[in-house]
């Protein structure tokens, strides 16, 4: 899979909201989409199932956060879909991504990518300090929990598109970053603090970058997918 691609967050309440959306884009033209908590409790497996059918990548979206066990569990259950991409909470420490990683290889060996969220692009210094109780600055929270994924033998991690370089500098080059937090100049910021455009994003070290509003809600998402494309790939 090339990392550097635009993923579409589907976050529709409904199948039948889905596959309207999907179903504007040309036969031949295929996006990398995000599944996340919304679809997958409205509509469960059978959804991820229908979309992949359709030729789309997925990536699975359920940050997962749990006992070492219960995640390794969970994540055996999901390898059983054919999905690109799961994540989980970088926050559960290193048993739980360790044991992540087990349950989600496959007999053969393969599994999809699996990455870990350091911190959500809505939390901003002041939540991270007063709420969450971690007294150190972002950039530095972020850092350590995308060093404690690269031990544990994840491929990369979510973070905001602002520390997306310090992690490629503290991580090496093929560790992936995923960064939502991604808005046109001219779009709304809506519940998102630390935000880039997707040009910026495509020359700050993000490999994929997550768009929802700005493409879903768009007059036409067809062409502000491909202008989110042409700009983040430049």
């Amino acid at each position: 899979m090339s990392a550097k691609d635009v993923i579409i967050a589907l976050d529709f309440p409904t199948k039948e909201a889905t596959l309207a959306f999907l179903d504007q884009f040309p036969a031949g033209e295929k996006p990398f989409v995000k599944i996340g908590m919304e679809l997958f409790y409205a509509e469960g497996p059978a959804i991820v199932r229908e979309i992949k059918a359709r030729g789309h990548k997925i990536f699975l979206d359920l940050k997962l956060h749990d006992i070492p066990n219960t995640v390794k569990s969970a994540m055996r259950v999901l390898s059983r879909l054919d999905v690109d991409m799961v994540n989980l909470h970088a926050a559960g420490a290193g048993a739980m991504m360790k044991g992540a990683l087990e349950g989600l290889t496959r007999e053969d060996g393969t599994r999809p990518i699996l990455i870990a969220v350091t911190q959500l692009t809505s939390t901003d210094a002041e939540a991270l300090k007063n709420e969450i109780l971690i007294d150190v600055p972002m950039a530095e929270t972020v850092m350590s929990y995308a060093r404690n994924a690269a031990d544990c033998g994840l491929d990369g991690v979510v973070c905001s598109p602002l520390e997306a370089a310090l992690v490629k500098e503290k991580c090496g080059e093929n560790f992936m970053t995923v960064t939502p937090g991604i808005r046109f100049a001219d779009s709304a910021v809506g519940d998102q603090k630390r935000i880039m455009t997707p040009e910026k994003a495509g020359k700050s070290g993000c490999d994929y970058i997550v768009v929802g509003r700005p493409i879903t809600q768009a007059a036409d998402p067809v062409a502000a997918y491909r202008r989110a494309m042409a700009d983040f790939l430049g």
